[in-house]
């Protein structure tokens, strides 16, 4: 099993800027890609960001250029930047982990990011 806890939600103005964790405990293999995902009310969850055990990195086109995904292995601590916040990145962002041997996908419980305009 592997634990996900997120922190760093909030509360920001349309222009401003948050930094989301996740720390990871557990059975985490090393070879691993961990992801950022997020849930607007009333829609279905979409990917944002991954990243690989390797650092390799992924944006979705709304976010590139304004998120920045990245990861701390020796941590297990994986980040997300966020700038220029937009009203529309408003949701609850989500930590994923799928371990590459087994395929298997852990969740956290999510951290409520609000942009006011």
């Amino acid at each position: 099993q592997v634990q996900l806890v997120e922190s760093g939600g909030g509360l920001v103005q349309a222009g401003g800027s948050l930094r989301l964790s996740c720390v990871a405990s557990g059975s985490i293999s090393r070879l691993n890609v961990m992801s950022w995902h997020r849930q607007a009310p009333g829609k279905q969850r979409e990917l944002v960001a991954t990243i690989s055990s390797g650092g390799t990195t992924s944006y979705t086109d709304s976010v590139k250029g304004r998120f920045t995904i990245s990861r701390d292995n020796a941590k297990n601590t994986m980040y997300l930047q966020m700038n220029t916040l937009k009203r529309e990145d408003t949701a609850v962002y989500y930590c994923n982990l799928r371990n590459l041997g087994s395929n298997h996908n852990y969740w956290g419980q999510g951290t409520q990011v609000t942009v006011s305009s």
